[in-house]
């Protein structure tokens, strides 16, 4: 079979910075390929090139044996190849039928909108992947796997011969996960190419046939999903081989709980909750949507007060009504969406560090003692492996998971007792997410307690040394990882 899509030899620059040196891709029609690599290895470069955002130093593009030495982004569409990025690029103000339509219509240069046309387009778009929305409601009310159709339904009306997903499932359940690879697996039928750029590796076992592997701007391999296995593929993406490992907690039953629910409760949320946090543990929370779990945590840190049952913290008895008291009391918490509520992305890297010490860095007159923000800075920097060069550039240029080590600073700066995290490593690639699980342990260790909200099973298996599970607001059970482990 020809190739529908051959990238040869290509390299970009940047400032004198390689991003991609001598790349090769190669994908066939009807194949699901995988691009892999961790933060910063060149994948979003390379579909840029794909896609006609930025042009090669060196190197061509074959589309259908057609010869490219550079695609603009207008050929790059002509040519079939569209690209659904993280965002969708969706516009949640306007109807499904006008985030359909409306692109198709102003390519073909219509002026006038015709509301039954759209209506049909809408529709016609719909059908192609077998799934119903209502075409009426706007895009801001629907759900985030949604929203991903609506952007792979646009695409086909482009007459896509190629659609690359770049972390599709990052915020989808695992339902809409199986839903979304039943459209893929449609679409391939159809003689559609899928490019499926995923940090997922169970993922990529099930719906890839093929991987290309980048590390450091350069081909590590390409290989049949078949001839791989996951040490095998992590090894090839890191560099490194990395083991599964367990956490056991070392603390003395006799102590005091640093955290205590009874009967802890929000309403219309979740109702009941007896838990215990001791120094030393780790706590998975894990449980579908709506279970209650995220609630749970932010009632904890005050963002919505509880309203029955008690908490005590360190034995007395506490009534947290808003973060700031949460914080005094040693409990901090971080969110899920790290870019709108962890980290202020116009902010430096430096500067989201030490916010929440602000008032351990002044010296007379209040002002801010410039050697101990450097200190503090680099300090952080270095236990948290944080990949940042200049401190005092905007927080938005690093990685998914240099962003969360930095958000993971600035709180344990402050040094808590207690530390929540809610998906700590969602669209973290697997290497950050090691690190990332070393310094919880590493801190657990000293006498923390974590609770760790996350749908991925193995890594609460591997991280944590209890794991409680919510479903309908209710905490349905609470297993050590041994008897989880056999119950599962």
């Amino acid at each position: 079979m020809e190739p529908l899509i051959e990238m040869k030899e290509i390299s970009k620059n940047f400032g004198g910075v390689k991003a991609l040196e001598n790349v090769n891709l190669t994908i066939y029609p009807g194949e699901v390929h995988c691009l892999a690599g961790e933060n910063g290895c060149g994948k979003s470069t390379l579909i840029k090139v794909l896609s006609g955002v930025h042009t090669p130093d060196h190197g061509e593009i074959f589309i259908n044996k057609k010869r490219y030495k550079r695609l603009h982004t207008q050929e790059s569409i002509q040519e079939g190849i569209q690209v659904i990025y993280q965002d969708f690029s969706v516009f949640p103000n306007l109807t499904v039928k006008e985030n359909l339509a409306m692109g198709y219509e102003m390519s073909n240069n219509k002026k006038l909108v015709n509301w039954k046309l759209f209506e049909k387009i809408a529709k016609q778009a719909l059908e192609t992947i077998d799934v119903d929305i209502d075409i009426n409601e706007k895009v801001e009310n629907l759900s985030v796997a949604d929203k991903q159709l609506i952007a792979i339904a646009r695409s086909l009306l482009f007459n896509a011969r190629l659609i690359v997903m770049d972390e599709p499932t990052t915020a989808l359940t695992d339902k809409e996960v199986q839903s979304l690879f039943n459209v893929i697996s449609n679409l391939k039928r159809k003689g559609i190419s899928i490019l499926f750029v995923s940090h997922k590796l169970e993922e990529i076992f099930t719906i890839a046939e093929r991987a290309t592997i980048l590390r450091n701007g350069k081909n590590v391999t390409e290989q049949l999903i078949s001839e791989l296995d996951t040490n095998q593929l992590i090894y090839h993406m890191t560099g490194r081989e990395i083991k599964e490992t367990t956490y056991e907690s070392e603390f003395n039953e006799n102590q005091k709980p640093l955290l205590k629910l009874k009967n802890f409760g929000l309403k219309y949320m979740f109702a009941d909750v007896n838990l215990e946090i001791y120094p030393g543990d780790i706590v998975g929370v894990t449980g579908t949507l709506g279970s209650g779990r995220t609630e749970l945590a932010e009632a904890i840190f005050g963002i919505a007060a509880s309203d029955s049952g008690t908490m005590e913290i360190n034995g007395e008895e506490a009534k947290i009504k808003n973060p700031r008291q949460a914080v005094k009391r040693k409990i901090v918490y971080v969110p899920e969406d790290r870019l709108t509520k962890g980290l202020i992305l116009e902010q430096s890297i430096e500067r989201n560090i030490i916010i929440s010490t602000v008032e351990n860095l002044l010296k007379k007159f209040r002002l801010i003692s410039d050697n101990k923000v450097k200190n503090s800075v680099d300090y952080w920097i270095k236990n948290l492996g944080i990949v940042a060069k200049f401190p005092k550039r905007n927080v938005s240029v690093l990685s998914g998971g240099n962003q969360q080590k930095v958000v993971l600073s600035k709180w344990l700066a402050s040094e808590p007792d207690i530390l929540i995290l809610n998906s700590p490593t969602v669209g973290v690639d697997i290497g950050s997410k090691e690190e990332i699980h070393e310094v919880i342990k590493e801190q657990a260790r000293k006498g923390m307690g974590v609770i760790l909200i996350s749908d991925d099973i193995p890594e609460l298996k591997q991280n944590c040394n209890k794991i409680v599970t919510m479903d309908k607001g209710k905490v349905i059970s609470i297993d050590h990882i041994s008897e989880y482990a056999m119950s599962r």
